[in-house]
Parts: structure tokens; C-alpha cells; sequence
């Protein structure tokens, strides 16, 4: 990991524009789009069973994501403010049944021949995934309103991701098609509008040294989160191939 993009340790407040700057530079540093597993997948170097564990595993981080939000959505006392978080719930629920992001994620898994009740039971996850999903949601939870908010900003970083992504999968998987992969779609314009939010929250009340120490500590956090859920996921089925036991195992469950 390049050095040159971690932030420096601050000393005196910054100005939004250089909290931004710190910002990014973590993302740039930090986020999964240079974990191994994942530039595995986009280049077409895994099995079907390798991506059947992946989006197995990435239910989970998505069936939690709600659940998160509207425990960040209960803190807020500003109308306004819930208002806008609430979005983030109904892209994910959908207005009603069948609608919404997970449901999508739930046509990938289909796609891709998983069992849908395995996968909606989450009985077959990494323990290394529960405990990372959980960790965050705890955090935002538990930490303060703005360092919360901060842990969401990894969606700047997702649209270029997602791009390389589905084209990359498209590309090398005869396996999966632009509609097993719908769920990637509406997250090009809802993961921008929701990190723009979040960024011009954080950058508006991270005024104090503390509390921008703070929301950068967040960010880091959040992308050590979804950093080892692809180690786990690299360590089971990629090298040393060793799954925990109770978990996915392509030759039995796949």
C-alpha cells in the first residue's frame, strides 16, 4: 500500500476543502479496489464457485446495510436530515416486496445458482464476514453522529469500482448477464447522491481537531471492513483454500 496516500497526522484544524483532500487520500489507500480478490474477480481470474462465495458472503453486508441506517436514521433530530437518510433505506427495501437493492443482490445469488434460502438464512457466511458486518453496524451505532455519517463515505470511491466491475464480469463470466448484475445499475446515481450528503455533512461539522481526527479514523475503519471481508473470502476459496467449518463449500452447498 502506497505511503504517499495516507493522511498525515493533524495538528491544527482544516479547512473543509483540506478534510475532503484527507478524505479521498484514505480512499485512494485503503479502499478494496486494490485487494487482490477483488481485482480477481473484475478480470475474469475466479471460478463460478469462488463468485457464487463472494456474493454469498456480500448478502449479508447488504441485507445489513437498512438495519444500519436506521439506527443512524434514530439519532437524527432534524426532520430534514431523516428525511434524506431515509432514502438510503427505501434503495435498499424497496417500496414494497420484490423492489429494492437486496432484492436485486437476491437475483445475482439466483443467477449464480445459490439456493435462495441458504442464502437468505446467512447460515452459510464467513464467521470473518458476520463479525465485520456486525462491527460496522455496531459502529454506527455507538460512535458519534458525524464519525457515523463518515463511515458511509467509501460510496465516493464505489461508482469507479462498480464500473470496472460489471464490465469486467460481463466480460470474462459466461455465467452472469447485465440482468443477474441489475442490482450494480441503480447504485451509480444513488451511491454519489448519498456520499455527496454525507461529505458535505462531515465537512460542515468536523470542525474541531478532535472531530476530524475522528471521521477520518471512520473512514479508515470502514474500508478495514470491507478490506477483510475479502481476505476472508481469499483465504477460503482462493489460498490456502482452508473454509471454517459450517460455512459455503462449493463441492457441497454450490
Amino acid at each position: 500500500m502506497s505511503q504517499e496516500f495516507e493522511p498525515r497526522d493533524i495538528r491544527s484544524p482544516l479547512s473543509a476543502d483540506q478534510l475532503e483532500v484527507e478524505l479521498r487520500a484514505i480512499g485512494e489507500a485503503r479502499y478494496h479496489h486494490r485487494h487482490p480478490f477483488q481485482l480477481a474477480l473484475q478480470n475474469g481470474e475466479l471460478s463460478k464457485a469462488q463468485v457464487q462465495a463472494w456474493a454469498l458472503n456480500r448478502y449479508y453486508y447488504q441485507s445489513m446495510i437498512p438495519i444500519k441506517d436506521a439506527s443512524l436514521m434514530a439519532r437524527l433530530h432534524d426532520p430534514e436530515l431523516r428525511r434524506e437518510w431515509r432514502q438510503r433505506i427505501i434503495d435498499h427495501d424497496g417500496h414494497g416486496p420484490g423492489e429494492g437493492g437486496i432484492q436485486r443482490w437476491l437475483a445475482l445469488t439466483d443467477g449464480l445458482g445459490l439456493d435462495r434460502e441458504m442464502v437468505v438464512s446467512t447460515g452459510k457466511i464467513l464467521p470473518a464476514t458476520r463479525f465485520a458486518v456486525e462491527a460496522y453496524v455496531h459502529f454506527v451505532r455507538e460512535r458519534p453522529l458525524v464519525e457515523a455519517i463518515a463511515s458511509s463515505l467509501t460510496e465516493l470511491f464505489s461508482p469507479l469500482v462498480i464500473n470496472t466491475r460489471v464490465s469486467g464480469m460481463l466480460a470474462h463470466y459466461d455465467f452472469v448477464s447485465e440482468q443477474t448484475l441489475a442490482y450494480f445499475k441503480p447504485r451509480m446515481t444513488q451511491a454519489p447522491r448519498d456520499a455527496d450528503f454525507a461529505l458535505d455533512y462531515v465537512k460542515r461539522h468536523a470542525l474541531r481537531v478532535d472531530q476530524q481526527q475522528g471521521v477520518l479514523a471512520a473512514l479508515r475503519f470502514k474500508c478495514d471492513v470491507l478490506w477483510s471481508m475479502l481476505d476472508a473470502l481469499d483465504y477460503a476459496y482462493v489460498a490456502p483454500r482452508r473454509i471454517p467449518p459450517g460455512a459455503f463449500d462449493p463441492e457441497v452447498d454450490g
